[in-house]
């Protein structure tokens, strides 16, 4: 079956993105819906691949034109969203959607959805252990990982708004317990 929407969500540093990678390399006829965002490229992201990089001005410019179907104001001027085009693009092509988006922006979209999505939360073990992750991610400065750990901390208190949580304590079991959802929402029959 084809046309699904996934949806994983989780606070920065939980593993989603690792998670979404694993679940890429399943045979589940999955495609990646790149989210477009304000923030500067980290590492050796490329635009098209992992996310549309676009200026704030754009991004507004956009937002007026209703070319998102959900979008973020995630930090001040760093913006996430979904574009309208990018699930069509999916869809048509007989695939079935897989985003990886922010707490709020995994709401919207479930919200927008309905039953016609699936959506998890990957949650952390603790506090500590999350923010063990940031700091051996090392991408951020200690006063950005504070910043993302009080925002994980509202995220969190968000969980019971998604279909599933699965908790990331060890990496192989949150891949399997997320690919096993994964695979059986796909597989599921549409009601008529």
């Amino acid at each position: 079956m084809s046309g699904k929407l996934i949806i994983i969500s989780a606070p920065s540093g939980a593993g989603k993105s690792t998670i979404v990678n694993y679940l890429m390399s399943k045979d589940l006829n999955l495609e990646f819906s790149i989210s477009a965002t304000t923030r500067k490229p980290r590492g050796d992201e490329t635009n098209g691949k992992e996310y549309y990089f676009i200026s704030v001005e754009e991004f507004r410019k956009r937002i007026a034109e209703g070319d998102f179907i959900e979008w973020q104001e995630v930090y001040k001027d760093q913006l996430y969203g979904t574009l309208r085009e990018e699930i069509d693009r999916i869809i048509n092509k007989g695939n079935n959607v897989l985003f990886d988006v922010d707490v709020r922006g995994g709401i919207n979209l479930k919200n927008l959805f309905g039953n016609k999505a699936m959506s998890i939360f990957l949650m952390p073990p603790s506090e500590n252990e999350l923010e063990r992750r940031l700091r051996l991610r090392g991408t951020d400065s200690p006063s950005k990982i504070r910043i993302r750990i009080a925002k994980a901390k509202e995220e969190m208190k968000l969980a019971d708004m998604f279909d599933h949580i699965v908790i990331n304590t060890r990496l192989e079991l949150a891949e399997k317990e997320t690919y096993e959802i994964v695979k059986s929402f796909i597989e599921m029959r549409w009601a008529k």
